[in-house]
């Protein structure tokens, strides 16, 4: 019964993009509104069919009554419940700072939905080509909002962001088309089986899964095809950099999990160990490489960005490790990255919109002044380095576990030089919150200086409640880690059936 309700899952913000624009032809707060309600009731709906997905097991349903694989089908199973349910709080907690932000009025919201949308739906198609669809519905949205700030940099920033998404997204549509020759069909659940038969060995499905490789880790941001997102995150809104930060390469990350697990199988790791081997040193570069970028950065949100590509090589590590734990391990550091990162751009806009600082410099004395907000985010920052019991921690812990029982130890010994690298960047900018005397513009911020006349005197009550909430929720979920491994063992165990 609950299956017929999957599609709602796409068609409620995808009818919402359009409500907004026809709200705004009349009021100018429509579009907001229209948001909101979207997105609750967005909420509502995956949280309840992830819950039941969980509980009773996988939903599937073919769309229009036509039967997979001639129709297009939509499946949620504990994986996809645990994103899609993650893609719907993640965008109605952050229309919060958002609707604070807001940048861009009826446009601006349109987006905003199209990008739930692209979103919610690469999290439950069933299809290989319909996942494209929705991954460029992703990219158009996402390209639109960075570019949204009305600046020079964002423009170009989007522009360079919309070249490198453009060519990722034909890379993987190119591998889908390999894939199709080879088998005759779209379907994910019949390619696992067609392209067994059509043969691991096969140039056409070799080739398939290296285009959908490469285009997918560009889209998630991996060295050295990251070099789209510090810009795109730097130059983008404060709002829209937690938002995408959160999300984008996130869902991006999940779907390469998905595919290479449930189109490629494990089977096909094991006929072509190459493939694994080429994906695990690909992420473990991407892990090192990042990190180092992060200690060399001086402006915050580049920083922050630069870390998400080593954080990202950790939840790709994870996956093409391919044992219980370590797939485990990808995914609660998918989940708990989401979380932190999105709460520290939150804090960033925060910071900037107090006290106008961007730098690692210009945080000086911040914790001083706002004790909340600097707390909080330095809870994030402990969480990301992997101190215990935050969800950080868990992550590695698993996703070290893995590489240890797999016999890649060196993988451990990067997880290991990367956590130190992680704790370097973040323990510097700890310091000069607590430690160093207040930086000018903290001083003008809370002295009525100079700098600012026109900025508040404190953190916004939404901006604030986010960062704690995030903190929160990243010290909550590494408690109930074993809780989440539970609930996810039989689809992970699925996931990695021969």
């Amino acid at each position: 019964m609950s299956d017929a309700f999957l599609p709602l899952l796409v068609a409620i913000p995808l009818f919402g993009a359009l409500l907004a624009v026809a709200t705004g032809l009349v009021t100018v707060r429509g579009p907001a509104l229209v948001a909101w309600v979207t997105l609750a009731v967005q909420t509502l709906l995956a949280a309840w069919l992830g819950t039941t997905a969980l509980t009773e097991g996988p939903l599937s349903v073919g769309v229009g009554g036509f039967v997979a694989p001639y129709g297009i089908e939509l499946v949620v199973d504990g994986l996809s419940a645990v994103v899609l349910v993650l893609v719907a709080v993640v965008s109605l907690a952050a229309l919060a700072f958002v609707s604070e932000d807001d940048p861009g009025g009826t446009a601006f919201y349109t987006e905003y939905l199209l990008l739930a949308t692209g979103l919610s739906g690469m999290a439950v198609t069933g299809d290989v080509f319909n996942l494209y669809v929705f991954l460029e519905i992703t990219g158009l949205a996402t390209y639109a909002l960075v570019a949204s700030a009305g600046t020079g940099r964002s423009a170009v920033s989007a522009l360079k962001y919309l070249l490198f998404g453009t060519v990722a997204a034909s890379l993987y549509l190119l591998g889908v088309g390999y894939a199709l020759v080879a088998t005759g069909t779209l379907n994910m659940a019949d390619l696992s089986t067609e392209l067994a038969r059509a043969g691991y060995g096969s140039p056409l499905v070799l080739a398939s899964f290296g285009f959908i490789v490469v285009g997918l880790a560009t889209k998630t941001a991996l060295f050295p095809l990251h070099t789209w997102q510090p810009d795109a995150y730097g130059d983008a809104p404060d709002s829209v950099s937690a938002v995408i930060a959160a999300l984008v390469s996130t869902v991006a990350a999940y779907a390469l999990l998905r595919l290479v697990y449930t189109v490629y199988t494990p089977a096909f790791f094991e006929a072509v160990p190459v493939a694994r081997d080429a994906l695990i040193a690909f992420a473990a570069v991407s892990i090192v490489v990042g990190s180092v970028l992060a200690v060399a950065q001086s402006e915050v949100k580049r920083m922050l960005a630069y870390s998400s590509v080593s954080q990202y090589g950790l939840v790709v590590v994870g996956i093409a490790i391919g044992t219980p734990a370590a797939v485990f391990g990808a995914v609660v550091h998918l989940l708990g990255h989401a979380i932190m990162k999105g709460g520290l751009f939150v804090a960033a806009g925060a910071v900037a919109d107090l006290t106008g600082a961007r730098t690692v410099e210009e945080y000086a004395g911040l914790a001083d002044r706002f004790p909340v907000l600097g707390g909080a985010s330095a809870v994030l920052m402990l969480a990301m380095v992997g101190v215990p019991p935050a969800v950080g921690f868990a992550g590695k812990w698993y996703i070290a576990l893995g590489a240890v029982r797999a016999g890649t130890w060196p993988v451990a010994v990067v997880i290991f030089a990367s956590t130190l690298l992680t704790l370097a960047y973040f323990a510097l900018l700890v310091e000069r919150m607590f430690v160093a005397p207040a930086s000018a513009s903290v001083r003008a911020a809370t002295d009525g200086g100079s700098d600012g006349p026109d900025r508040p005197s404190e953190p916004s009550r939404r901006a604030l409640a986010l960062v704690v909430g995030a903190a929160v929720v990243a010290v909550a979920l590494g408690v109930v880690v074993t809780d989440l491994g539970t609930a996810l063992e039989p689809t992970i165990d699925t996931l990695l059936s021969p």
